[in-house]
């Protein structure tokens, strides 16, 4: 549990910054809320009794004075503010400067990529922790794949269809979208060959055989997420593929979708997921799938397991990791059973 000791989070106004903060404070931490707008900072501390008395610290990526001041005195920072192309070198920067580690919920391919190659070398001379797309994209998807793995030490593929009810993005997601697409120039990416590669190609629609009881349904193809990042990053695996469910994939594109729509006392929507991870060598094949609800709120316990390994003293490495590189991934599963179902249980 989190002892009383002090987790800075970076966006903690933001859709997924809330659920952030409300775990943290389940978790027995104590959040100081950081961002650029001190007006949100102030009401989201009175929103709740459970918020009186933690420390807002309003701070923006430009300004690194006022980022040490928000850092300062805190055992780690959790980043929830995208896009990520703009504020995760910054946040990362001062957290490199406080001493403390560095966790974010990152899904923007670019931004993850960036922080491995900007930051890999320093991490790891310094004994640093960084922990890039410690999220519902990039971190399950990476803890199930080297879970499924098992003893394999190298696959021929691996594969990450996403089963969502529907996707109702936040303006978060609709932003880093934006940034992802123009650093793109309209194109898409994809991991093959062991590489990052970006292509024009369109994008096929096929059918998954996802567990009952969703069972087979289209899925859009080539609909890449962080997980060409996070597996590549520490598993020998030169082709990494991930899917989306159609009606998910419809939702996003969509302009006037809505934002997500709180249903119950803990604010998730009433969107269910079901990830599907396959692992291929030769002819064998294994496989690891999670289900539960809210894509944004699951989050949460995701990044929270996190902290609380990483100031613990449960790693397997330093530098810039990703959570199948650094946690135990069939434990951490293990951990989140209140929070999402497992099939195998690992």
């Amino acid at each position: 549990m989190g002892s009383g000791r002090e987790v800075a989070v970076f966006g903690a106004y933001g859709h997924t910054g809330r659920f952030v903060v409300a775990e943290l404070l389940d978790r027995g931490f104590v959040p100081v809320l950081s961002g650029r707008d001190a007006g949100k900072l102030k009401a989201l501390a009175e929103s709740s009794e459970s918020l009186a008395g933690p420390a807002t610290r309003p701070a923006s990526v430009d300004d690194p004075a006022a980022l040490d001041r928000a850092l300062t005195g805190t055992a780690a920072v959790v980043n929830c503010a995208g896009p990520f192309a703009t504020t995760a070198a910054p946040v990362i920067e001062a957290a490199l400067r406080a001493g403390i580690p560095y966790v974010d919920v990152a899904a923007e391919i670019e931004a993850n990529a960036d922080t491995f190659a900007r930051f890999a070398d320093r991490a790891r001379a310094s004994g640093a922790v960084i922990v890039p797309a410690m999220a519902f994209y990039g971190g399950l998807g990476d803890l199930l794949a080297t879970a499924a793995m098992g003893d394999w030490t190298t696959a021929d593929e691996a594969h990450i269809a996403y089963g969502l009810s529907g996707w109702h993005p936040t303006a978060g997601t609709r932003a880093a979208g934006a940034v992802s697409h123009q650093r793109r120039d309209g194109g898409r990416v994809r991991y093959r060959n062991g590489r990052l590669e970006h292509h024009r190609d369109e994008l096929p629609t096929l059918d998954w055989p996802f567990p009952e009881p969703m069972g087979s349904r289209p899925v859009v193809g080539e609909f890449t997420m962080a997980d060409v990042v996070t597996l590549p990053s520490h598993l020998a695996v030169p082709d990494v593929r991930t899917y989306m469910s159609v009606e998910a994939a419809r939702d996003l594109a969509a302009p006037g979708t809505p934002e997500p729509t709180a249903v119950d006392a803990r604010g998730r929507s009433a969107q269910t997921f079901l990830v599907d991870v396959v692992v291929r060598s030769g002819g064998s094949e294994r496989r690891a799938t999670a289900s539960g609800q809210d894509i944004y709120a699951v989050t949460a316990p995701l990044v929270v397991e996190a902290v609380d390994r990483i100031l613990g003293g449960r790693t397997r490495t330093v530098g810039v990791a990703s959570a199948g590189a650094l946690f135990d991934a069939p434990d951490f599963l293990r951990a989140l059973s209140p929070h999402i179902t497992l099939e195998p249980r690992p």
